[in-house]
Order: C-alpha cells, then sequence, then structure tokens
C-alpha cells in the first residue's frame, strides 16, 4: 500500500538532515556499448556543493512514507528515493519492522544532467545506516547504489571528486577542482538520459579518439582536466540553446565551459582572483534575466 502522508516522527529526536550534493562531469568518454545495454565510460565526476536536503525520521507506521514539498516528482514507489529506502531495509532484514518518513526538498533541478536523483537515493542509503544503526559496509552500499543506477556508486562514497570507469562503478580518486566557482545554467527543459544514450553513435572515428584522449588525459595535472563530454553534439543538435550558454559564458569571463552529463545543464568555470567576483557577478544578472531560477552559482566540493 502507498503511504504518501508525513507522519508524525516517534521521537523528534531521532531525526537525521542529509545533504545530496550535485555533480559535474569535467570529463565524460564513450568507449562502447555493453551487451547489458550501459556503455562504458571514462569520465571525471566532481561534486558540487548545490545540493537537496533530505530529512530522515523514525516513524511508529511501519513502512516507508516519503514527501516532495513544493516538487513534482511522485511520493511512492516510483521515486529512486523509494527504492533507495526498499532496499536498505531489505538488506538490513527491517522490512515490514521499522518506519521512516522522507522529506526530500529538491533544489537541484530533475533531469538536468547533475545526479540529483542518484545522489538522493546514495543519501538514502548512507543515512538510513546511520538512523538505524545498521552497520552496513561501505562494500554493501555500494552494492545497492550500483543496483539502483551508474551513478549512485558515487555519491555513496566520501570522495569529492573521482575518475569513474566501467558504467561508472569503478571509482578512483581524482584530486579536487580548486580555487573557482561554476556557474550552472539549467535552460529549464528536461533531457531524457536514455534517449541522449540511444541517439549517441559509436563511430570507429569517435571511438578511436575517445580512447586516445582517455590515456592523454592519465598523464594531464590531477587538478583540472580539459572539459569534454561526448554527449555534447547529440544534446546540442536537439537543443541548440546549449550551445548558445556555452557561448555567453565563455564570452562572459568562463575560463571553460562545459554541458554536464546528458544535459541539459550548462557550467562555466570561474577562476578566483583579483577582480574576478565582479566578473561573476555580472555574468549571473545577466543569464538570471533570462533563465531565472535556473542559474546557480556554487563551488566543487572539498577545494576550501
Amino acid at each position: 500500500m502507498v503511504e504518501t502522508s508525513r507522519p508524525e516522527m516517534t521521537n523528534p529526536d531521532v531525526t537525521l538532515v542529509v545533504s545530496a550534493p550535485a555533480k559535474v562531469n569535467l570529463t565524460l568518454h564513450i568507449l562502447s556499448k555493453r551487451s547489458d545495454g550501459y556503455h562504458e565510460l571514462d569520465s571525471v565526476m566532481q561534486k558540487v556543493m548545490l545540493a537537496d536536503s533530505i530529512t530522515l525520521g523514525k516513524t511508529e507506521n511501519v513502512g516507508i512514507h516519503l514527501g516532495c514539498p513544493d516538487s513534482p516528482l511522485p511520493e511512492d514507489h516510483s521515486n529512486l528515493v523509494w527504492k533507495a529506502a526498499e532496499a536498505f531495509f531489505d538488506e538490513a532484514d527491517l522490512t515490514g519492522k521499522c518506519g521512516v518518513s522522507i522529506i526530500l526538498e529538491k533544489i537541484i533541478p530533475i533531469a538536468a544532467g547533475l545526479g540529483g536523483g542518484s545522489s538522493d537515493a546514495a543519501a538514502v542509503l548512507t543515512g538510513l545506516n546511520q538512523l538505524f544503526q545498521t552497520n552496513l559496509t561501505e562494500k554493501i552500499l555500494l552494492r545497492l547504489g550500483k543496483s539502483l543506477g551508474a551513478d549512485v556508486p558515487f555519491f555513496v562514497t566520501s570522495y569529492s571528486a573521482v575518475r569513474a570507469t566501467g558504467i561508472g562503478d569503478k571509482m578512483k580518486k581524482h584530486e579536487t577542482l580548486k580555487d573557482c566557482s561554476l556557474l550552472l545554467v539549467n535552460p529549464g527543459f528536461s533531457v531524457s538520459t536514455t534517449w541522449v544514450y540511444k541517439k549517441f553513435t559509436l563511430t570507429r572515428t569517435v571511438k578511436g579518439s575517445n580512447l586516445s584522449d582517455s590515456r592523454e588525459n592519465e598523464n594531464l595535472n590531477e587538478s583540472f582536466c580539459p572539459l569534454h563530454n561526448d554527449l555534447e553534439s547529440v544534446t546540442i543538435e536537439q537543443y541548440p540553446e546549449i550551445q548558445d550558454i556555452k557561448d555567453f559564458l565563455l564570452a562572459h569571463g568562463a575560463v571553460d565551459a562545459l554541458m554536464s552529463g546528458s544535459g541539459p545543464t550548462v557550467f562555466g568555470v570561474f577562476p578566483d582572483g583579483e577582480g574576478k567576483a565582479e566578473t561573476l557577478r555580472s555574468c549571473v544578472v545577466k543569464l538570471t534575466e533570462k533563465y531565472g531560477r535556473g542559474v546557480f552559482v556554487t563551488r566543487p566540493l572539498g577545494s576550501n
């Protein structure tokens, strides 16, 4: 039975507020398509300070009780957060024995290439492990995360940045992007990740260049790598406004700009330094006139 009400917590003290950060892809190379439908990737992912907030609390009513105020997200078993809670309860042998209230306050745009849904799911897994003191190991949580989505394991880890291969589940710690702000621009429409990957066609030429780029990246300074996203061409062909945003950012102070993930969010990198804050402020004002609440200034997690 679906329960979407927000019941009283068993004890106001038995609550936990967890943060679910967004991410940007500094690089995203598509190496090949797998037989299971996933793609082999080589990607550098960076968590940022822009984040959703999730409040978890024990309840007297057994089961999962989900609320997503001021959000179009479903408050039932079709929500990835709900699925994460189900997976946790099954693994911890708590199904039918405990109840939890989950209040998800969305800040990260939905279907925006920023990993918001994956981050929310990971935050629920790690948060419930803490709330119920079940002591599930990170290895177990990573396995649960992988069953929910390719990006979820990254958010389960404590790493601020990783180089991810496989379907995104094989991760090596990467040095965090430093000494910069990131200006995120979401144009206000959603892009289906499934659609983008289906449209992406690997030719021998593209595959060769991707593999070559990936090898070159191994020799780069770890603090910053040239931004690259194989999926940009697919999404920009359908939504040319993404290229317009990139061009605007580059013309107004960003040292580089890129679409994150499958899009449509674009981010620009604005280095710290004397006079740079005013440049960033001016860019924000101009973009906000057009995109309103789709404009976010944030910083890389772990950079301070």
